[in-house]
């Protein structure tokens, strides 16, 4: 079947192999999520942040096994520069229900220097982090995320009416938690925590994949009076080919970008750039892949579930 020179392509006819894909795929996400478990950040569980400068070159992660074993508890590292002095600079962040003692800090501060003695490290400064603004920010993104899946929904079913607006609306929002799914998991994988950043990903892939979704629809509401004896399938299968080159050429220039900002960080050792980048490159692929393959060929699935019930209820 050819439209407008452009070869059509059986995406519908294949959505079984789509849904198991992806089912086996988010199947996959839940088990690594159960066995390696999810690295929650600081702000949203609350805890203590401590500062440290040092001078010189020192691999301050080699030290991590000790500091852990002398807090009791995970900690996380995290090395950058102090501008004010030229000099270099770590912060250990872990969660400590009790607090840190001035006993424990001492103790830490005596390790440190005892590890790395030709280093001058000194303290700058500890803190403790109060996790309730950390929550308040997350269920503020959160209850944006469902106010914009709900708002998704209403816009779809009055825009596209004609092609049973109700359903193509709850097809896209599926597509959506399919995307941030795969976000997730790639937060676990990688071993990112769920931190600003995620929020972040997730509210920008949440606009790039609905994006995407609505061009496919806008095209099957146009072919639909072009084509008016075509099938649901049919109509799907032109629509999404036609839309294809668009939607790849539109992830690829933001994937590319992606890509090579990930390559500067990873040189740099810049790693709250690579836990937005990483992320962001898995949440595009994964919403170019559910707005072609997931979210049209699950609203034919159901258009035809409902045409064959309709059919059962007339006999």
């Amino acid at each position: 079947m050819q439209v407008m020179n452009n070869k059509v392509y059986d995406i519908s006819g294949k959505k079984k192999i789509w849904f198991i894909i992806s089912l086996a795929l988010i199947a996959a996400i839940a088990v690594i999520t159960v066995i390696k478990g999810v690295e929650i950040a600081i702000e949203f569980k609350g805890g203590t942040i401590i500062s440290y400068s040092y001078e010189g070159d020192a691999s301050i992660k080699d030290a991590q096994s000790e500091i852990e074993d002398l807090l009791k508890t995970p900690v996380v590292i995290q090395e950058g520069e102090n501008l004010s002095n030229d000099s270099n600079s770590f912060s250990i962040s872990f969660s400590y229900d009790t607090g840190l003692s001035v006993e424990d800090q001492t103790a830490l501060t005596e390790l440190l220097q005892e590890k790395f003695p030709d280093n001058k490290v000194e303290l700058l400064d500890s803190n403790d982090v109060n996790p309730t603004s950390g929550k308040e920010f997350f269920l503020k993104c959160a209850i944006a995320s469902i106010l914009a899946a709900a708002l998704i929904i209403i816009y779809i079913a009055l825009r596209f009416k004609k092609i049973s607006g109700w359903s193509a609306g709850v097809c896209a929002v599926i597509g959506l938690l399919h995307n941030l799914i795969f976000v997730f998991g790639t937060f676990v994988i990688m071993g990112y925590e769920i931190n600003a950043n995620f929020m972040a990903v997730i509210l920008t892939i949440l606009g790039y994949s609905v994006n995407d979704t609505i061009v496919i629809y806008d095209r099957i509401r146009e072919n639909k009076n072009n084509m008016p004896k075509a099938s649901v399938a049919e109509l799907v299968n032109v629509s999404t080919s036609q839309s294809l080159r668009r939607s790849i050429r539109t992830s690829v220039t933001t994937i590319s970008t992606m890509l090579i900002v990930s390559i500067v960080a990873s040189i740099y050792h810049v790693s709250s750039i690579l836990s937005f980048s990483i992320p962001m490159i898995v949440g595009m692929i994964a919403g170019t892949y559910a707005s072609l393959c997931i979210a049209s060929p699950l609203w034919v699935w159901w258009n035809e579930r409902k045409s064959k019930s309709n059919k059962k209820k007339k006999k």
